[in-house]
């Protein structure tokens, strides 16, 4: 099957653009700077004639040079008195909680370096996610305020907490004397110590209200479900409990509501365990942009965001045999017919089928509830009694508080994790609103665009240095700890908040501890260190019950095809969270915004993406500068993205981006998109319209996706379910070919560590990435240095667009004829790391043996031995070597990253950090390797499968990514192996790769009955 399958990274590589060609056969952008090199070594390479020889004998020692630079000199100091838990070289692991999710934290010598996920988490919380991943980096921030500050003319002076406190004082009992109120304004606060300390609060100042409104709102699914059931809650979606999945633009593998336990969910009913099972669900996604979930559905429409409505419309319809007005879909034919075969499979599927909805609009999704009670998914694959509590927000709330601020009612707001000037509905309004509002404090640890605005700023710690908890789930709760003494002179917020309260407890660990001892662990049977040792607690979920629906549509039907109309009018706008930067939190964080995003690939920017047809529609070509006009006013002036797969008539843009005083690495990288946010019917709606006008200018972005080709090369095996079940080796045809060895054949009697990744687990996300980058001190290189094709990733997610010939011989006239609008095209993603090939092509052309092989299968690096000639890099046939340009940890060009000795404290001191002019590459993670291997002989016992795991596969929700010794047959990775699906990429150049590919399968079979 797969030879009629063509695949393509990106649209330069399809249409075999001048600009590829060249960079396809040329393996390196730019010549080495051997100039930089020689005159940093105190040369030129101006030199007499006399001297030619004496340079040409340095050509080679130039390179080695800068690699063998005298490294920093760091002078120790040894401890007066040992800390009893710290030895050195030791890490210590620390239970905490980051959204939600309970997860471990690695210290060393005091400090935290990597997050990893809990063990106790629960079976569906088993990896993390970028965020998390990152996370790490941000408590080393250079641009944070070291001290509380006073705020005049949106500058900062540093002053005392005392200082802080009488004045705060001042001014809430001012607001509470003058009848005026006083709001805290924060983001969902899932925490019950949280929420027991604003309890608190209020009860000092009665006069105060919490206000919860979230950058991205779900307020539309919690209204709905108040409407339809009387239950205002975000459900418990169980994405394992379902064999067919219909989402409507919810990117539940990506940014909606909890991606990485959805993806633990989904995937446990298509990795190769189910699999070998005969088991696997079925996912259509109907959606205007190409998102991360739709890449991964086995059937991918795309409508219009218009559309959606009529199309929700229609299902309901065919499933119910109703006759509700306006389910039609007009021209789009392939919707309506796919629909009607959905609504079939859903009903065959009853009690394990769900239908899921991005939109906000709680019309809409009232709707959804209708549909999913019709197929019977209430009590199964949906649960109303043990809900998510992740997301809180009222958007009305939220606009009823601007309003308050306006007629000047409130005489003090504080903002908690929240930047409304940001990030809210209509920022100028509530910029205009705040001035009128007396006493304004935050708790941001920086100056940010709201905090600017304040009085005050009361820092709050990093979770990393904070006590709390968290309450994700009903019955789910996880224990936050800190894992280092607060770096700046920061005070966590609810300690501020007890303080101004004049609250008994003013110390938030003993808050924290008093709150658990008296209220939950007696019922638990638990003590407090309990808690803290496992980091996670489940009170037992309740019985999911079922629900019907009763509601009458009319008026809803009719409140959709509004909305729908109303978008009919000019290009249709969709706003979306991008999975690394997602509502901008984090933009600060150089290793999110160096993840290029797993559909674009983009990095450091966020862009306007259309259809290719549509962009000759609109006259405009890839990097073209266009300005992109709202209904309400808003502009913004950003380059086009070609995207295959996005909706005619439709564009996308990326919500995070365009903050301005967020610090050095996330200031004025990309527009800001919540401008375009629209507040209608009570909610916020991310779907508008816009006119899209070229500028005339060019901006090239950022992207990765072709840097690393394999010039047309077969490298993705897929097949379909069907096709599976009769043959479990479908789609990976052995080819006929010859064996010839250059290598001598060594036994390896130890260990042979190889790898297993499941292409039909993985998903894109890029978690493994910043995993691998965090754990390997792997420098950010920057948006300049990633359009030389410079970045570092030792690991990449290889995204390819594929079609279906028919197995014809089509010239590439006729391709791109008969693909001219690429909109139905599929995705496949594939990690590619060094595959620590027995033959290795990159040893044998090594003139100074830096690449050597193991006698337990590792390829390794011998740094200080590397010349920098990119022999080795030329002649791998997976290009997944990196070379080292710049000395990131002390070039001032990268001041913005790791230049610096506070964020250097991230790095992992068991990973040497690489020096100019030296290549690097996966190692698959030898540190851990050797430690694992070094604690099982402490512990005078032999190594077990599981004791290693690389930094990659721990962060995988997926579990796409298996480690292990194949010299033990019981492993999981020799089980894995041995499946039929197992392929090896370009096996036929006889390297003898040591890592296996499970081929890409498909469910796009039908299993309606006729």
């Amino acid at each position: 099957m797969e030879s009629n399958k063509k695949y393509w990274k990106g649209l330069e590589e399809y249409n075999n653009t001048p600009d590829f060609v060249k960079n396809s056969k040329n393996e390196f952008a730019e010549p080495l700077p051997i100039e930089d090199v020689l005159n940093e070594a105190g040369l030129s390479t101006v030199t007499p004639r006399r001297d030619f020889l004496k340079a040409l004998g340095f050509g080679l020692g130039a390179v080695t040079l800068a690699a063998c630079q005298t490294a920093p000199i760091h002078k120790s100091i040894p401890y007066l008195i040992k800390p009893e838990e710290v030895t050195p070289g030791i890490p210590n692991y620390y239970t905490s909680s980051f959204n939600g999710q309970s997860i471990l934290v690695k210290t060393r010598e005091g400090r935290p370096i990597k997050i990893e996920p809990n063990p106790n988490a629960g079976e569906f919380f088993r990896g993390t996610d970028a965020r998390a991943q990152a996370s790490v980096l941000d408590l080393y921030d250079v641009s944070k305020l070291k001290a509380p500050a006073f705020v005049k003319d949106q500058k900062t002076e540093e002053t005392t907490w005392a200082k802080i406190d009488s004045f705060v004082k001042g001014e809430l009992a001012k607001a509470q004397a003058g009848g005026k109120k006083i709001r805290i304004v924060a983001s969902t606060v899932s925490s019950p110590s949280t929420n027991a300390v604003i309890a608190q609060f209020i009860a000092k100042y009665p006069a105060a209200k919490l206000v919860q409104y979230d950058a991205v709102s779900y307020t539309g699914i919690i209204q709905a479900n108040q409407n339809s059931f009387g239950k205002a809650v975000l459900p418990k979606y169980n994405f394992d409990k379902a064999d067919l999945i219909v989402s409507f633009g919810a990117d539940f593998l990506g940014t909606w509501i909890s991606g990485e336990e959805f993806t633990a969910q989904y995937t446990a009913n298509r990795n190769y365990k189910s699999l070998e099972n005969k088991k696997m669900s079925r996912h259509i996604q109907f959606e205007s942009g190409m998102s991360l979930t739709g890449t991964n559905a086995d059937t991918r429409v795309p409508i219009k965001l218009s559309e959606e409505g009529p199309a929700l419309i229609a299902l309901y319809n065919a499933i119910t045999g109703q006759a509700l007005s306006g389910g039609t879909l007009g021209n789009n034919t392939t919707a309506d017919k796919v629909i009607k075969l959905v609504a079939k499979e859903l009903l065959q599927a009853k009690g394990k089928g769900l239908v899921v909805c991005g939109s906000n609009d709680v019309s809409t999704q009232i709707l959804v509830n209708a549909i999913n009670a019709a197929i019977g998914s209430y009590g199964t694959t949906i649960d109303l009694d043990n809900p998510c509590y992740l997301y809180a927000g009222n958007d009305a709330e939220f606009n009823g508080l601007v309003a308050e601020m306006g007629r000047g009612e409130v005489g003090a707001v504080l903002f908690l994790d929240s930047n409304p000037a940001y990030d809210s509905i209509d920022s100028k309004k509530f910029v205009d609103a705040l001035t009128k509002v007396p006493a304004k404090i935050s708790f941001s640890d920086r100056a940010d665009e709201t905090a600017s605005l304040c009085n005050a700023i009361a820092i709050n710690h990093n979770y990393l240095e904070s006590w709390g908890d968290a309450n994700a789930y009903e019955g789910y709760y996880s224990i936050v700890q800190p894992t280092i003494n607060p770096v700046f002179n920061s005070r966590q917020a609810e300690e501020s908040l007890l303080t101004w309260a004049d609250a008994p407890v003013k110390d938030y660990y003993q808050f924290v501890r008093s709150n658990w001892e008296t209220k939950m662990l007696p019922a638990l049977g638990l003590k407090w260190n309990d808690v803290l040792e496992k980091g996670v607690v489940t009170a037992g979920a309740k019985a999911a019950g079922t629900y019907s629906f009763t509601l009458s549509l009319a008026a809803v039907t009719t409140s959709i095809l509004n909305s729908s109309k109303a978008l009919t009018k000019d290009v249709q706008l969709q706003v979306y969270e991008s999975v690394p930067m997602r509502d901008g939190k984090n933009a600060n964080n150089a290793f999110l915004q160096e993840l290029p995003d797993p559909v674009s690939k983009v990095t450091w920017d966020n862009y306007v993406a259309i259809a290719p047809k549509y962009a000759e529609t609109l006259k405009v070509k890839e990097f073209d500068v266009v300005t992109v006009k709202g209904s309400n006013g808003y502009s913004v002036d950003l380059p086009v993205l070609i995207q295959p797969g996005q909706a005619q008539g439709t564009a996308s843009i990326a919500l995070g981006y365009g903050r301005t005083k967020v610090g050095k690495a996330g200031n004025d990288v990309g527009k800001n998109a919540f401008p375009f946010v629209s507040f209608v019917n009570g909610t916020m709606q991310y779907a508008t319209t816009v006119t899209i006008t070229p500028t005339g200018g060019f901006y090239e972005l950022a992207q990765t996706q072709t840097h690393h080709s394999f010039e047309g090369r077969a490298v993705i095996k897929e097949a379909t379910f069907k096709e599976y079940l009769k043959d479990s080796s479908a789609g990976n045809e052995k080819g006929e070919h010859k064996d010839y060895d250059l290598w001598d054949q060594y036994e390896k009697p130890g260990n042979n560590w190889v790898m297993a990744i499941d292409l039909n687990a993985c998903t894109g996300c890029g978690s493994c990435i910043v995993a691998c980058n965090v754990e390997n001190n792997i420098p950010v290189v920057g948006r300049d240095e990633v359009r030389r094709r410079r970045e570092m990733h030792w690991i990449r997610i290889d995204r390819y667009y594929s079609y279906e010939s028919n197995g014809e011989e089509v010239t590439r006239e006729k391709e791109i004829a008969k693909l001219e609008d690429l909109d139905h095209v599929s995705v496949v993603h594939q990690p590619m790391l060094c595959q620590h090939c027995d033959h290795a092509p990159c040893e044998t052309v090594c003139p100074v043996l830096a690449t050597v092989h193991s006698s337990d299968g590792l390829n390794h690096m011998a740094y200080n031995r590397c010349v920098g000639t990119r022999y080795c890099a030329n002649n791998c046939p997976y290009k997944v070597r990196r070379f080292n340009w710049f000395n990131y940890w002390n070039d001032s060009r990268f001041d913005n990253y790791l230049n610096n000795e506070f964020t250097q404290l991230v790095l992992n001191p068991d990973v040497t950090t690489r020096s100019r002019g030296v290549m690097e590459k996966c190692s698959m993670c030898i540190q851990r390797i050797q430690g694992g291997k070094l604690k099982a002989k402490i512990e005078k016992r032999p190594l077990k499968d599981g004791d290693i795991k690389m930094a990659c596969q721990e962060a995988c929700s997926a579990n796409a990514i298996i480690f292990g010794d194949s010299n033990d047959p019981n492993s999981e990775v020799s089980k894995a192996l041995r499946s039929e699906r197992i392929y090896y990429v370009l096996e036929e150049i006889n390297v003898k790769p040591g890592i296996g590919y499970m081929t890409k399968i498909r469910n796009t079979d039908t299993t309606v009955q006729a």
